[in-house]
């Protein structure tokens, strides 16, 4: 009796697409995966110099597939103009308050040296010098000698009022002219000493005046010192506020070189896996096609055996059997 065997099998394109993806497959899965082109490879410590001919080769593929997916790579715009002219601006503003600062400072220093110490107490006679005008030993002596030419003349006209009336050199006269020096004495004592009084009245004001102003000074310049402070004080917020603005530039600038680096590596990865990927998508579609397109039958008889085609192949196993044991 005949036995029948029935097989389901693929369409047959299908099974060459599939016979294809395999090998292609196992093609793939020998060939390193380099990243760096050929001017990155050399050969490494143990390596043997197929392994390392395997790597170069798979690096001038990585080339040639980076060249050709040029246009692809991801790309990272620049700053804009704006943003460079932002950037410019900003740097220029660190530590432009320093100068401001430094001037202040000097300023300060410069009011507070030309203040001295505050005279109190009873006023020397070398303080009240201090304050005389420069002037007044001249005025003192100019009206001085404006009175004793007054007193000139009028003496000489008492004279001549005796010599008319026939008395000069009289008693009497003598006694007249002698009265006369000395009431012209005590008034030329007298506006001597009013014109030192007036003399020291001025420079006494002058002296309080001068208390005054270094009391004014005084108070200025604690109002300077509180100044001071108040700069010393804003020195730390704005050098806080320079290190804050750099940091912010420093985050642009890092965060742009990150962008950078990574399109660099996206660009890298898609040219290195660029194969794998073509092998999946050739995979997925032979995959839906393997189950879209059902497998055919085909059957097959075998006829049974004659009783000669038995016989002979007993014999030949016997012969065989025979053979084997001499």
């Amino acid at each position: 009796m005949a036995v029948q065997e029935t097989r389901t099998l693929p369409a047959p394109f299908v099974d060459k697409l599939g016979t294809d993806l395999a090998t292609q497959i196992t093609a793939q899965a020998q060939i390193p995966v380099v990243a760096p082109g050929t001017a990155g490879i050399s050969q490494l410590a143990g390596e043997s110099a197929a392994d390392f001919a395997k790597r170069q080769q798979a690096a001038q593929q990585f080339d040639i597939r980076q060249q050709s997916l040029a246009g692809l790579a991801p790309q990272v715009a620049g700053l804009s103009q704006l943003e460079q002219d932002a950037r410019t601006r900003a740097q220029a503003g660190l530590g432009s308050f320093q100068p401001f600062l430094t001037a202040a400072q000097q300023q300060v220093g410069a009011a507070a040296t030309g203040l001295g110490a505050i005279p109190l107490g009873a006023p020397t006679t070398q303080q009240i010098d201090d304050f005389m005008s420069p002037f007044q030993s001249q005025v003192i002596q100019a009206s001085l000698d404006e009175f004793d030419r007054n007193t000139a003349q009028r003496e000489q006209q008492i004279r001549d009022q005796q010599a008319a009336l026939g008395v000069l050199g009289a008693g009497r006269a003598g006694v007249q002219l002698a009265e006369f020096g000395t009431g012209a004495a005590r008034e030329r004592a007298l506006l001597q000493a009013n014109l030192l009084q007036q003399g020291f009245g001025q420079a006494m004001g002058a002296r309080q005046q001068d208390i005054a102003n270094r009391f004014g000074v005084a108070q200025a310049q604690q109002g300077l010192g509180q100044f001071q402070t108040g700069l010393a004080s804003l020195v730390p917020g704005l050098q806080r506020a320079d290190v804050g603005q750099l940091g912010a530039l420093g985050a642009i600038d890092r965060s742009l070189s990150q962008a950078q680096l990574d399109a660099q590596r996206q660009a890298a990865t898609t040219a290195a896996f660029q194969p794998q990927q073509q092998l999946d998508r050739y995979a997925a579609q032979v995959t839906g096609l393997m189950g879209g397109y059902p497998g055919g039958t085909r059957q097959e008889f075998i006829p049974q055996p004659t009783p000669l085609q038995s016989a002979l192949g007993i014999a030949t196993t016997l012969g065989g059997l025979y053979l084997g044991s001499r």
